[in-house]
């Protein structure tokens, strides 16, 4: 166990102080362009204010990593993300926080994941035994894929069949993730969401795979730096969750860009834990924005962060028996100004064109009308950026007779 690191704060902010400076980390304090100016640039801009984004499968609404250019940006063309993942190749998809979107500048910083993964060692304990016991398959796959090109699972000729579900997999396409851990192989596409892999260095920029791999102390201090960047004002473990960094590497670490002066240690009215304040932080007075967020939004996917910076308890219900949940579904909370000040719980209904509130909710002491207001604009520019020609409201929730009403004026 390292010593334990007890900085004085150098200073004292009010949450209120430090949730803006989180939403200016975030983008939120960034105007947003038109709809018709949007471009890669943008996009761009917006992987530099977050670091990184998270991928998700559930499509009731549109599929998670769409969600935070929209929520930053507004309507942007749907292919954007594709394009530039798949066919310029400024972002690679690998485990950052989670399955993620990540810039091709911070794949050496990633290399020390791959590694432990090839050791045997990391998070994911049940994949790491399966690429120690089935040496063997992993080599023949391997070389599948190097004969053949890019490949879906379905597409190789050993391992078995991959059945529907989350984790419901052949041997053949857990082969396939672990080289993706490993770093053997990456996304080359995806077909119907599912991955085509391919070899890594038929896939990632040159300029890129040539760069050295820094050690891990050197990678870890940079994805932290990339973390704190990113949040604005955060603890020892928001940092360390950013990535999904060690505990105890992290803990090393901070002590380390506290003397570097890459973080500031401060002190958060009504935190128990130590903050860290991002030098280059800006600290906006007011803060104007307007979003609705994936329920994996980084702004909002640490959850107890969230509610420490907004009062603003989120749980995701998917998984919740229906007779169970209290929100709903797939919730997505809404902010406006610098508060998270409702949450609704939305679906696309493609077939019939129609944006569907199947649940709205205030916060306690939100002023509902305001909300609504609000809320119905940015309904109204989801609905036309996913296709919909209208926003239906369903009856359930204490926001939801007011929402129905203000749609009306849109």
């Amino acid at each position: 166990m390292p010593p334990r690191f007890d900085p004085e704060p150098v200073d004292r902010f009010t949450v209120k102080k430090a949730r803006r400076i989180a939403l200016a980390a975030q983008g939120f304090a960034d105007r947003r362009p038109t709809a018709a100016s949007i471009t890669p640039k943008h996009m761009g801009k917006v992987f530099e204010r977050v670091g990184l984004v998270q991928i998700d499968s559930v499509n009731v609404l549109a599929r998670s990593h769409y969600l935070p250019f929209f929520s930053r940006l507004g309507p942007y063309q749907n292919d954007l993300l594709d394009r530039q993942a798949y066919r310029r190749r400024r972002y690679f998809e690998y485990w950052g926080h989670e399955a993620s979107f990540i810039p091709v500048e911070l794949q050496p910083a990633m290399r020390w994941r791959m590694q432990r993964a090839r050791a045997g060692e990391g998070i994911y304990s049940g994949l790491a035994r399966f690429g120690r016991e089935k040496r063997d398959l992993v080599e023949t796959v391997l070389k599948e894929i190097e004969a053949h090109g890019p490949m879906g699972a379905s597409e190789l000729s050993v391992g078995g069949k991959t059945r529907p579900g989350w984790w419901e997999w052949g041997e053949g396409k857990t082969a396939l993730e672990w080289l993706f851990w490993a770093g053997f192989v990456t996304t080359a596409t995806r077909r119907n969401f599912a991955r085509v892999y391919d070899l890594t260095e038929r896939v990632l920029p040159e300029e890129i795979l040539s760069q050295p791999a820094p050690d891990e102390a050197e990678a870890h201090r940079r994805l932290l730096r990339v973390a704190s960047k990113s949040l604005g004002i955060a603890t020892e473990r928001d940092l360390r969750d950013y990535f999904r960094l060690p505990a105890t590497e992290t803990a090393e670490r901070i002590p380390e860009l506290v003397e570097a002066g890459d973080l500031i240690p401060v002190e958060v009215k009504g935190w128990k834990q130590m903050a860290y304040l991002d030098p280059a932080a800006r600290m906006p007075r007011k803060v104007e924005a307007r979003a609705l967020l994936s329920p994996f939004d980084s702004l909002v996917w640490e959850r107890d962060r969230a509610e420490r910076l907004f009062d603003f308890r989120y749980r995701l219900e998917i998984y919740t028996p229906a007779e169970k949940r209290v929100h709903g579904y797939y919730v997505l909370p809404f902010l406006m100004g610098d508060d998270l000040v409702g949450r609704v719980c939305l679906k696309s209904d493609r077939a019939a064109g129609i944006l569907r509130v199947n649940a709205a909710h205030a916060e306690d002491g939100a002023d509902a009308a305001s909300v609504a207001t609000g809320l119905a604009g940015e309904l109204g520019l989801m609905a036309d950026w996913l296709g919909l020609e209208r926003v239906e409201v369903e009856k359930s929730g204490d926001l939801a007779p007011v929402l129905e009403k203000a749609l009306r004026i849109f």
